[in-house]
């Protein structure tokens, strides 16, 4: 068995071109002109226009919506790379869909992180690199290799130069405190907890505020913001707590459904984002989100996978 390619091909699905080709950019590769289209029937086609014989192949693609279309041409392309005799596969996801469904919260309720995990290993993938899974968990149930990537760091990196001691992070809800906390210790700052209940999903309901957010400036820190019905009403709670304003960051901007028109309403000054799932461009153009590009930290990573070194080092700078 192949376990590692001689050379670094860069293969990209059409869920974020622009992330690929920045990654592509800053590691001085060219972007492979693979083809990825359909058949009249919605089949999905895929010809790989060169060589990929004996080679470290890195497949990007973020299986965001259209969340099947994605998922299935990332396979495929695992599936023909294998097929070419590539050296090893590597499937990155800056955003590893269907991970919200991670354990049976209820009788009868699938685990589809756990399947598409399996699938993906099925199709053919030697190893995954990806971004602030839903839950670190995860890693488990793949039986390949993972290399788990962090957003803290780069969202930290925004934030740290205007917080002083008036500011507060705030995790989102009591799941999240972990991350809140592990991000207030990035920029030296106490946290808050927003207590809410959710009746049922993507429907939540805030109880009260755990913390001092009066006459603070709040950060709210999430790993994804969907339906933005979380992050808004609690940006609500915290203003009507006393906090003097609040902005939120978050890795993955699904921004599906009521989210923007949400956003736009809410007291929220402003939202960064990373780029690990394309944005239209009325998205990106609106004053209250700010995106910030992972293809550095994914470039420092696919070099550091291909030389078989410590990924640790890639956040030192």
């Amino acid at each position: 068995m192949i376990t590692h390619g001689n050379s670094i091909e860069i293969l990209a699905g059409n869920s974020n071109k622009p992330l690929a080709e920045a990654i592509a950019g800053e590691l001085g590769l060219p972007l492979s002109d693979a083809e990825v289209g359909k058949f009249s029937d919605g089949e999905i086609s895929i010809t790989l226009p060169r060589t990929v014989r004996g080679k470290d192949v890195f497949i990007i693609q973020s299986t965001s919506e259209p969340v099947n279309d994605n998922l299935m041409e990332l396979l495929i392309l695992i599936d023909a790379c294998k097929r070419a005799s590539a050296g090893r596969i590597t499937a990155v996801l800056p955003y590893f869909g269907y991970a919200r469904q991670d354990r049976k919260a209820r009788p009868r309720d699938p685990i589809t992180a756990k399947l598409v995990a399996d699938i993906l290993t099925t199709a053919g993938a030697n190893r995954v690199l990806t971004m602030d899974l839903h839950a670190a968990q995860i890693q488990g149930f793949f039986e390949i290799p993972v290399d788990h990537l962090y957003g803290a760091p780069l969202l930290a990196k925004t934030y740290k130069s205007m917080m002083d001691e008036e500011w507060v992070v705030v995790s989102p809800d009591v799941g999240s405190v972990a991350r809140a906390r592990n991000f207030a210790s990035r920029v030296n700052a106490p946290i808050a907890i927003v207590d809410k209940r959710r009746p049922k999903a993507n429907v939540m309901e805030v109880m009260n505020i755990i913390g001092d957010v009066k006459g603070k400036h709040c950060l709210m820190v999430d790993d994804m913001i969907d339906t933005a019905g979380t992050i808004c009403q609690g940006a609500q709670a915290l203003m009507d707590n006393g906090a003097l304003e609040v902005y939120a960051c978050c890795t993955h901007g699904v921004l599906s459904g009521p989210a923007m028109e949400r956003i736009n309403a809410s007291p929220i000054k402003q939202i960064a984002i990373l780029d690990t799932i394309n944005m239209p461009e009325s998205v990106r153009n609106n004053p209250k989100i700010k995106v910030i590009s992972v293809a550095k930290l994914f470039a420092k990573a696919i070099t550091t996978v291909f030389a078989d070194s410590s990924l640790s080092a890639i956040y030192e700078d």
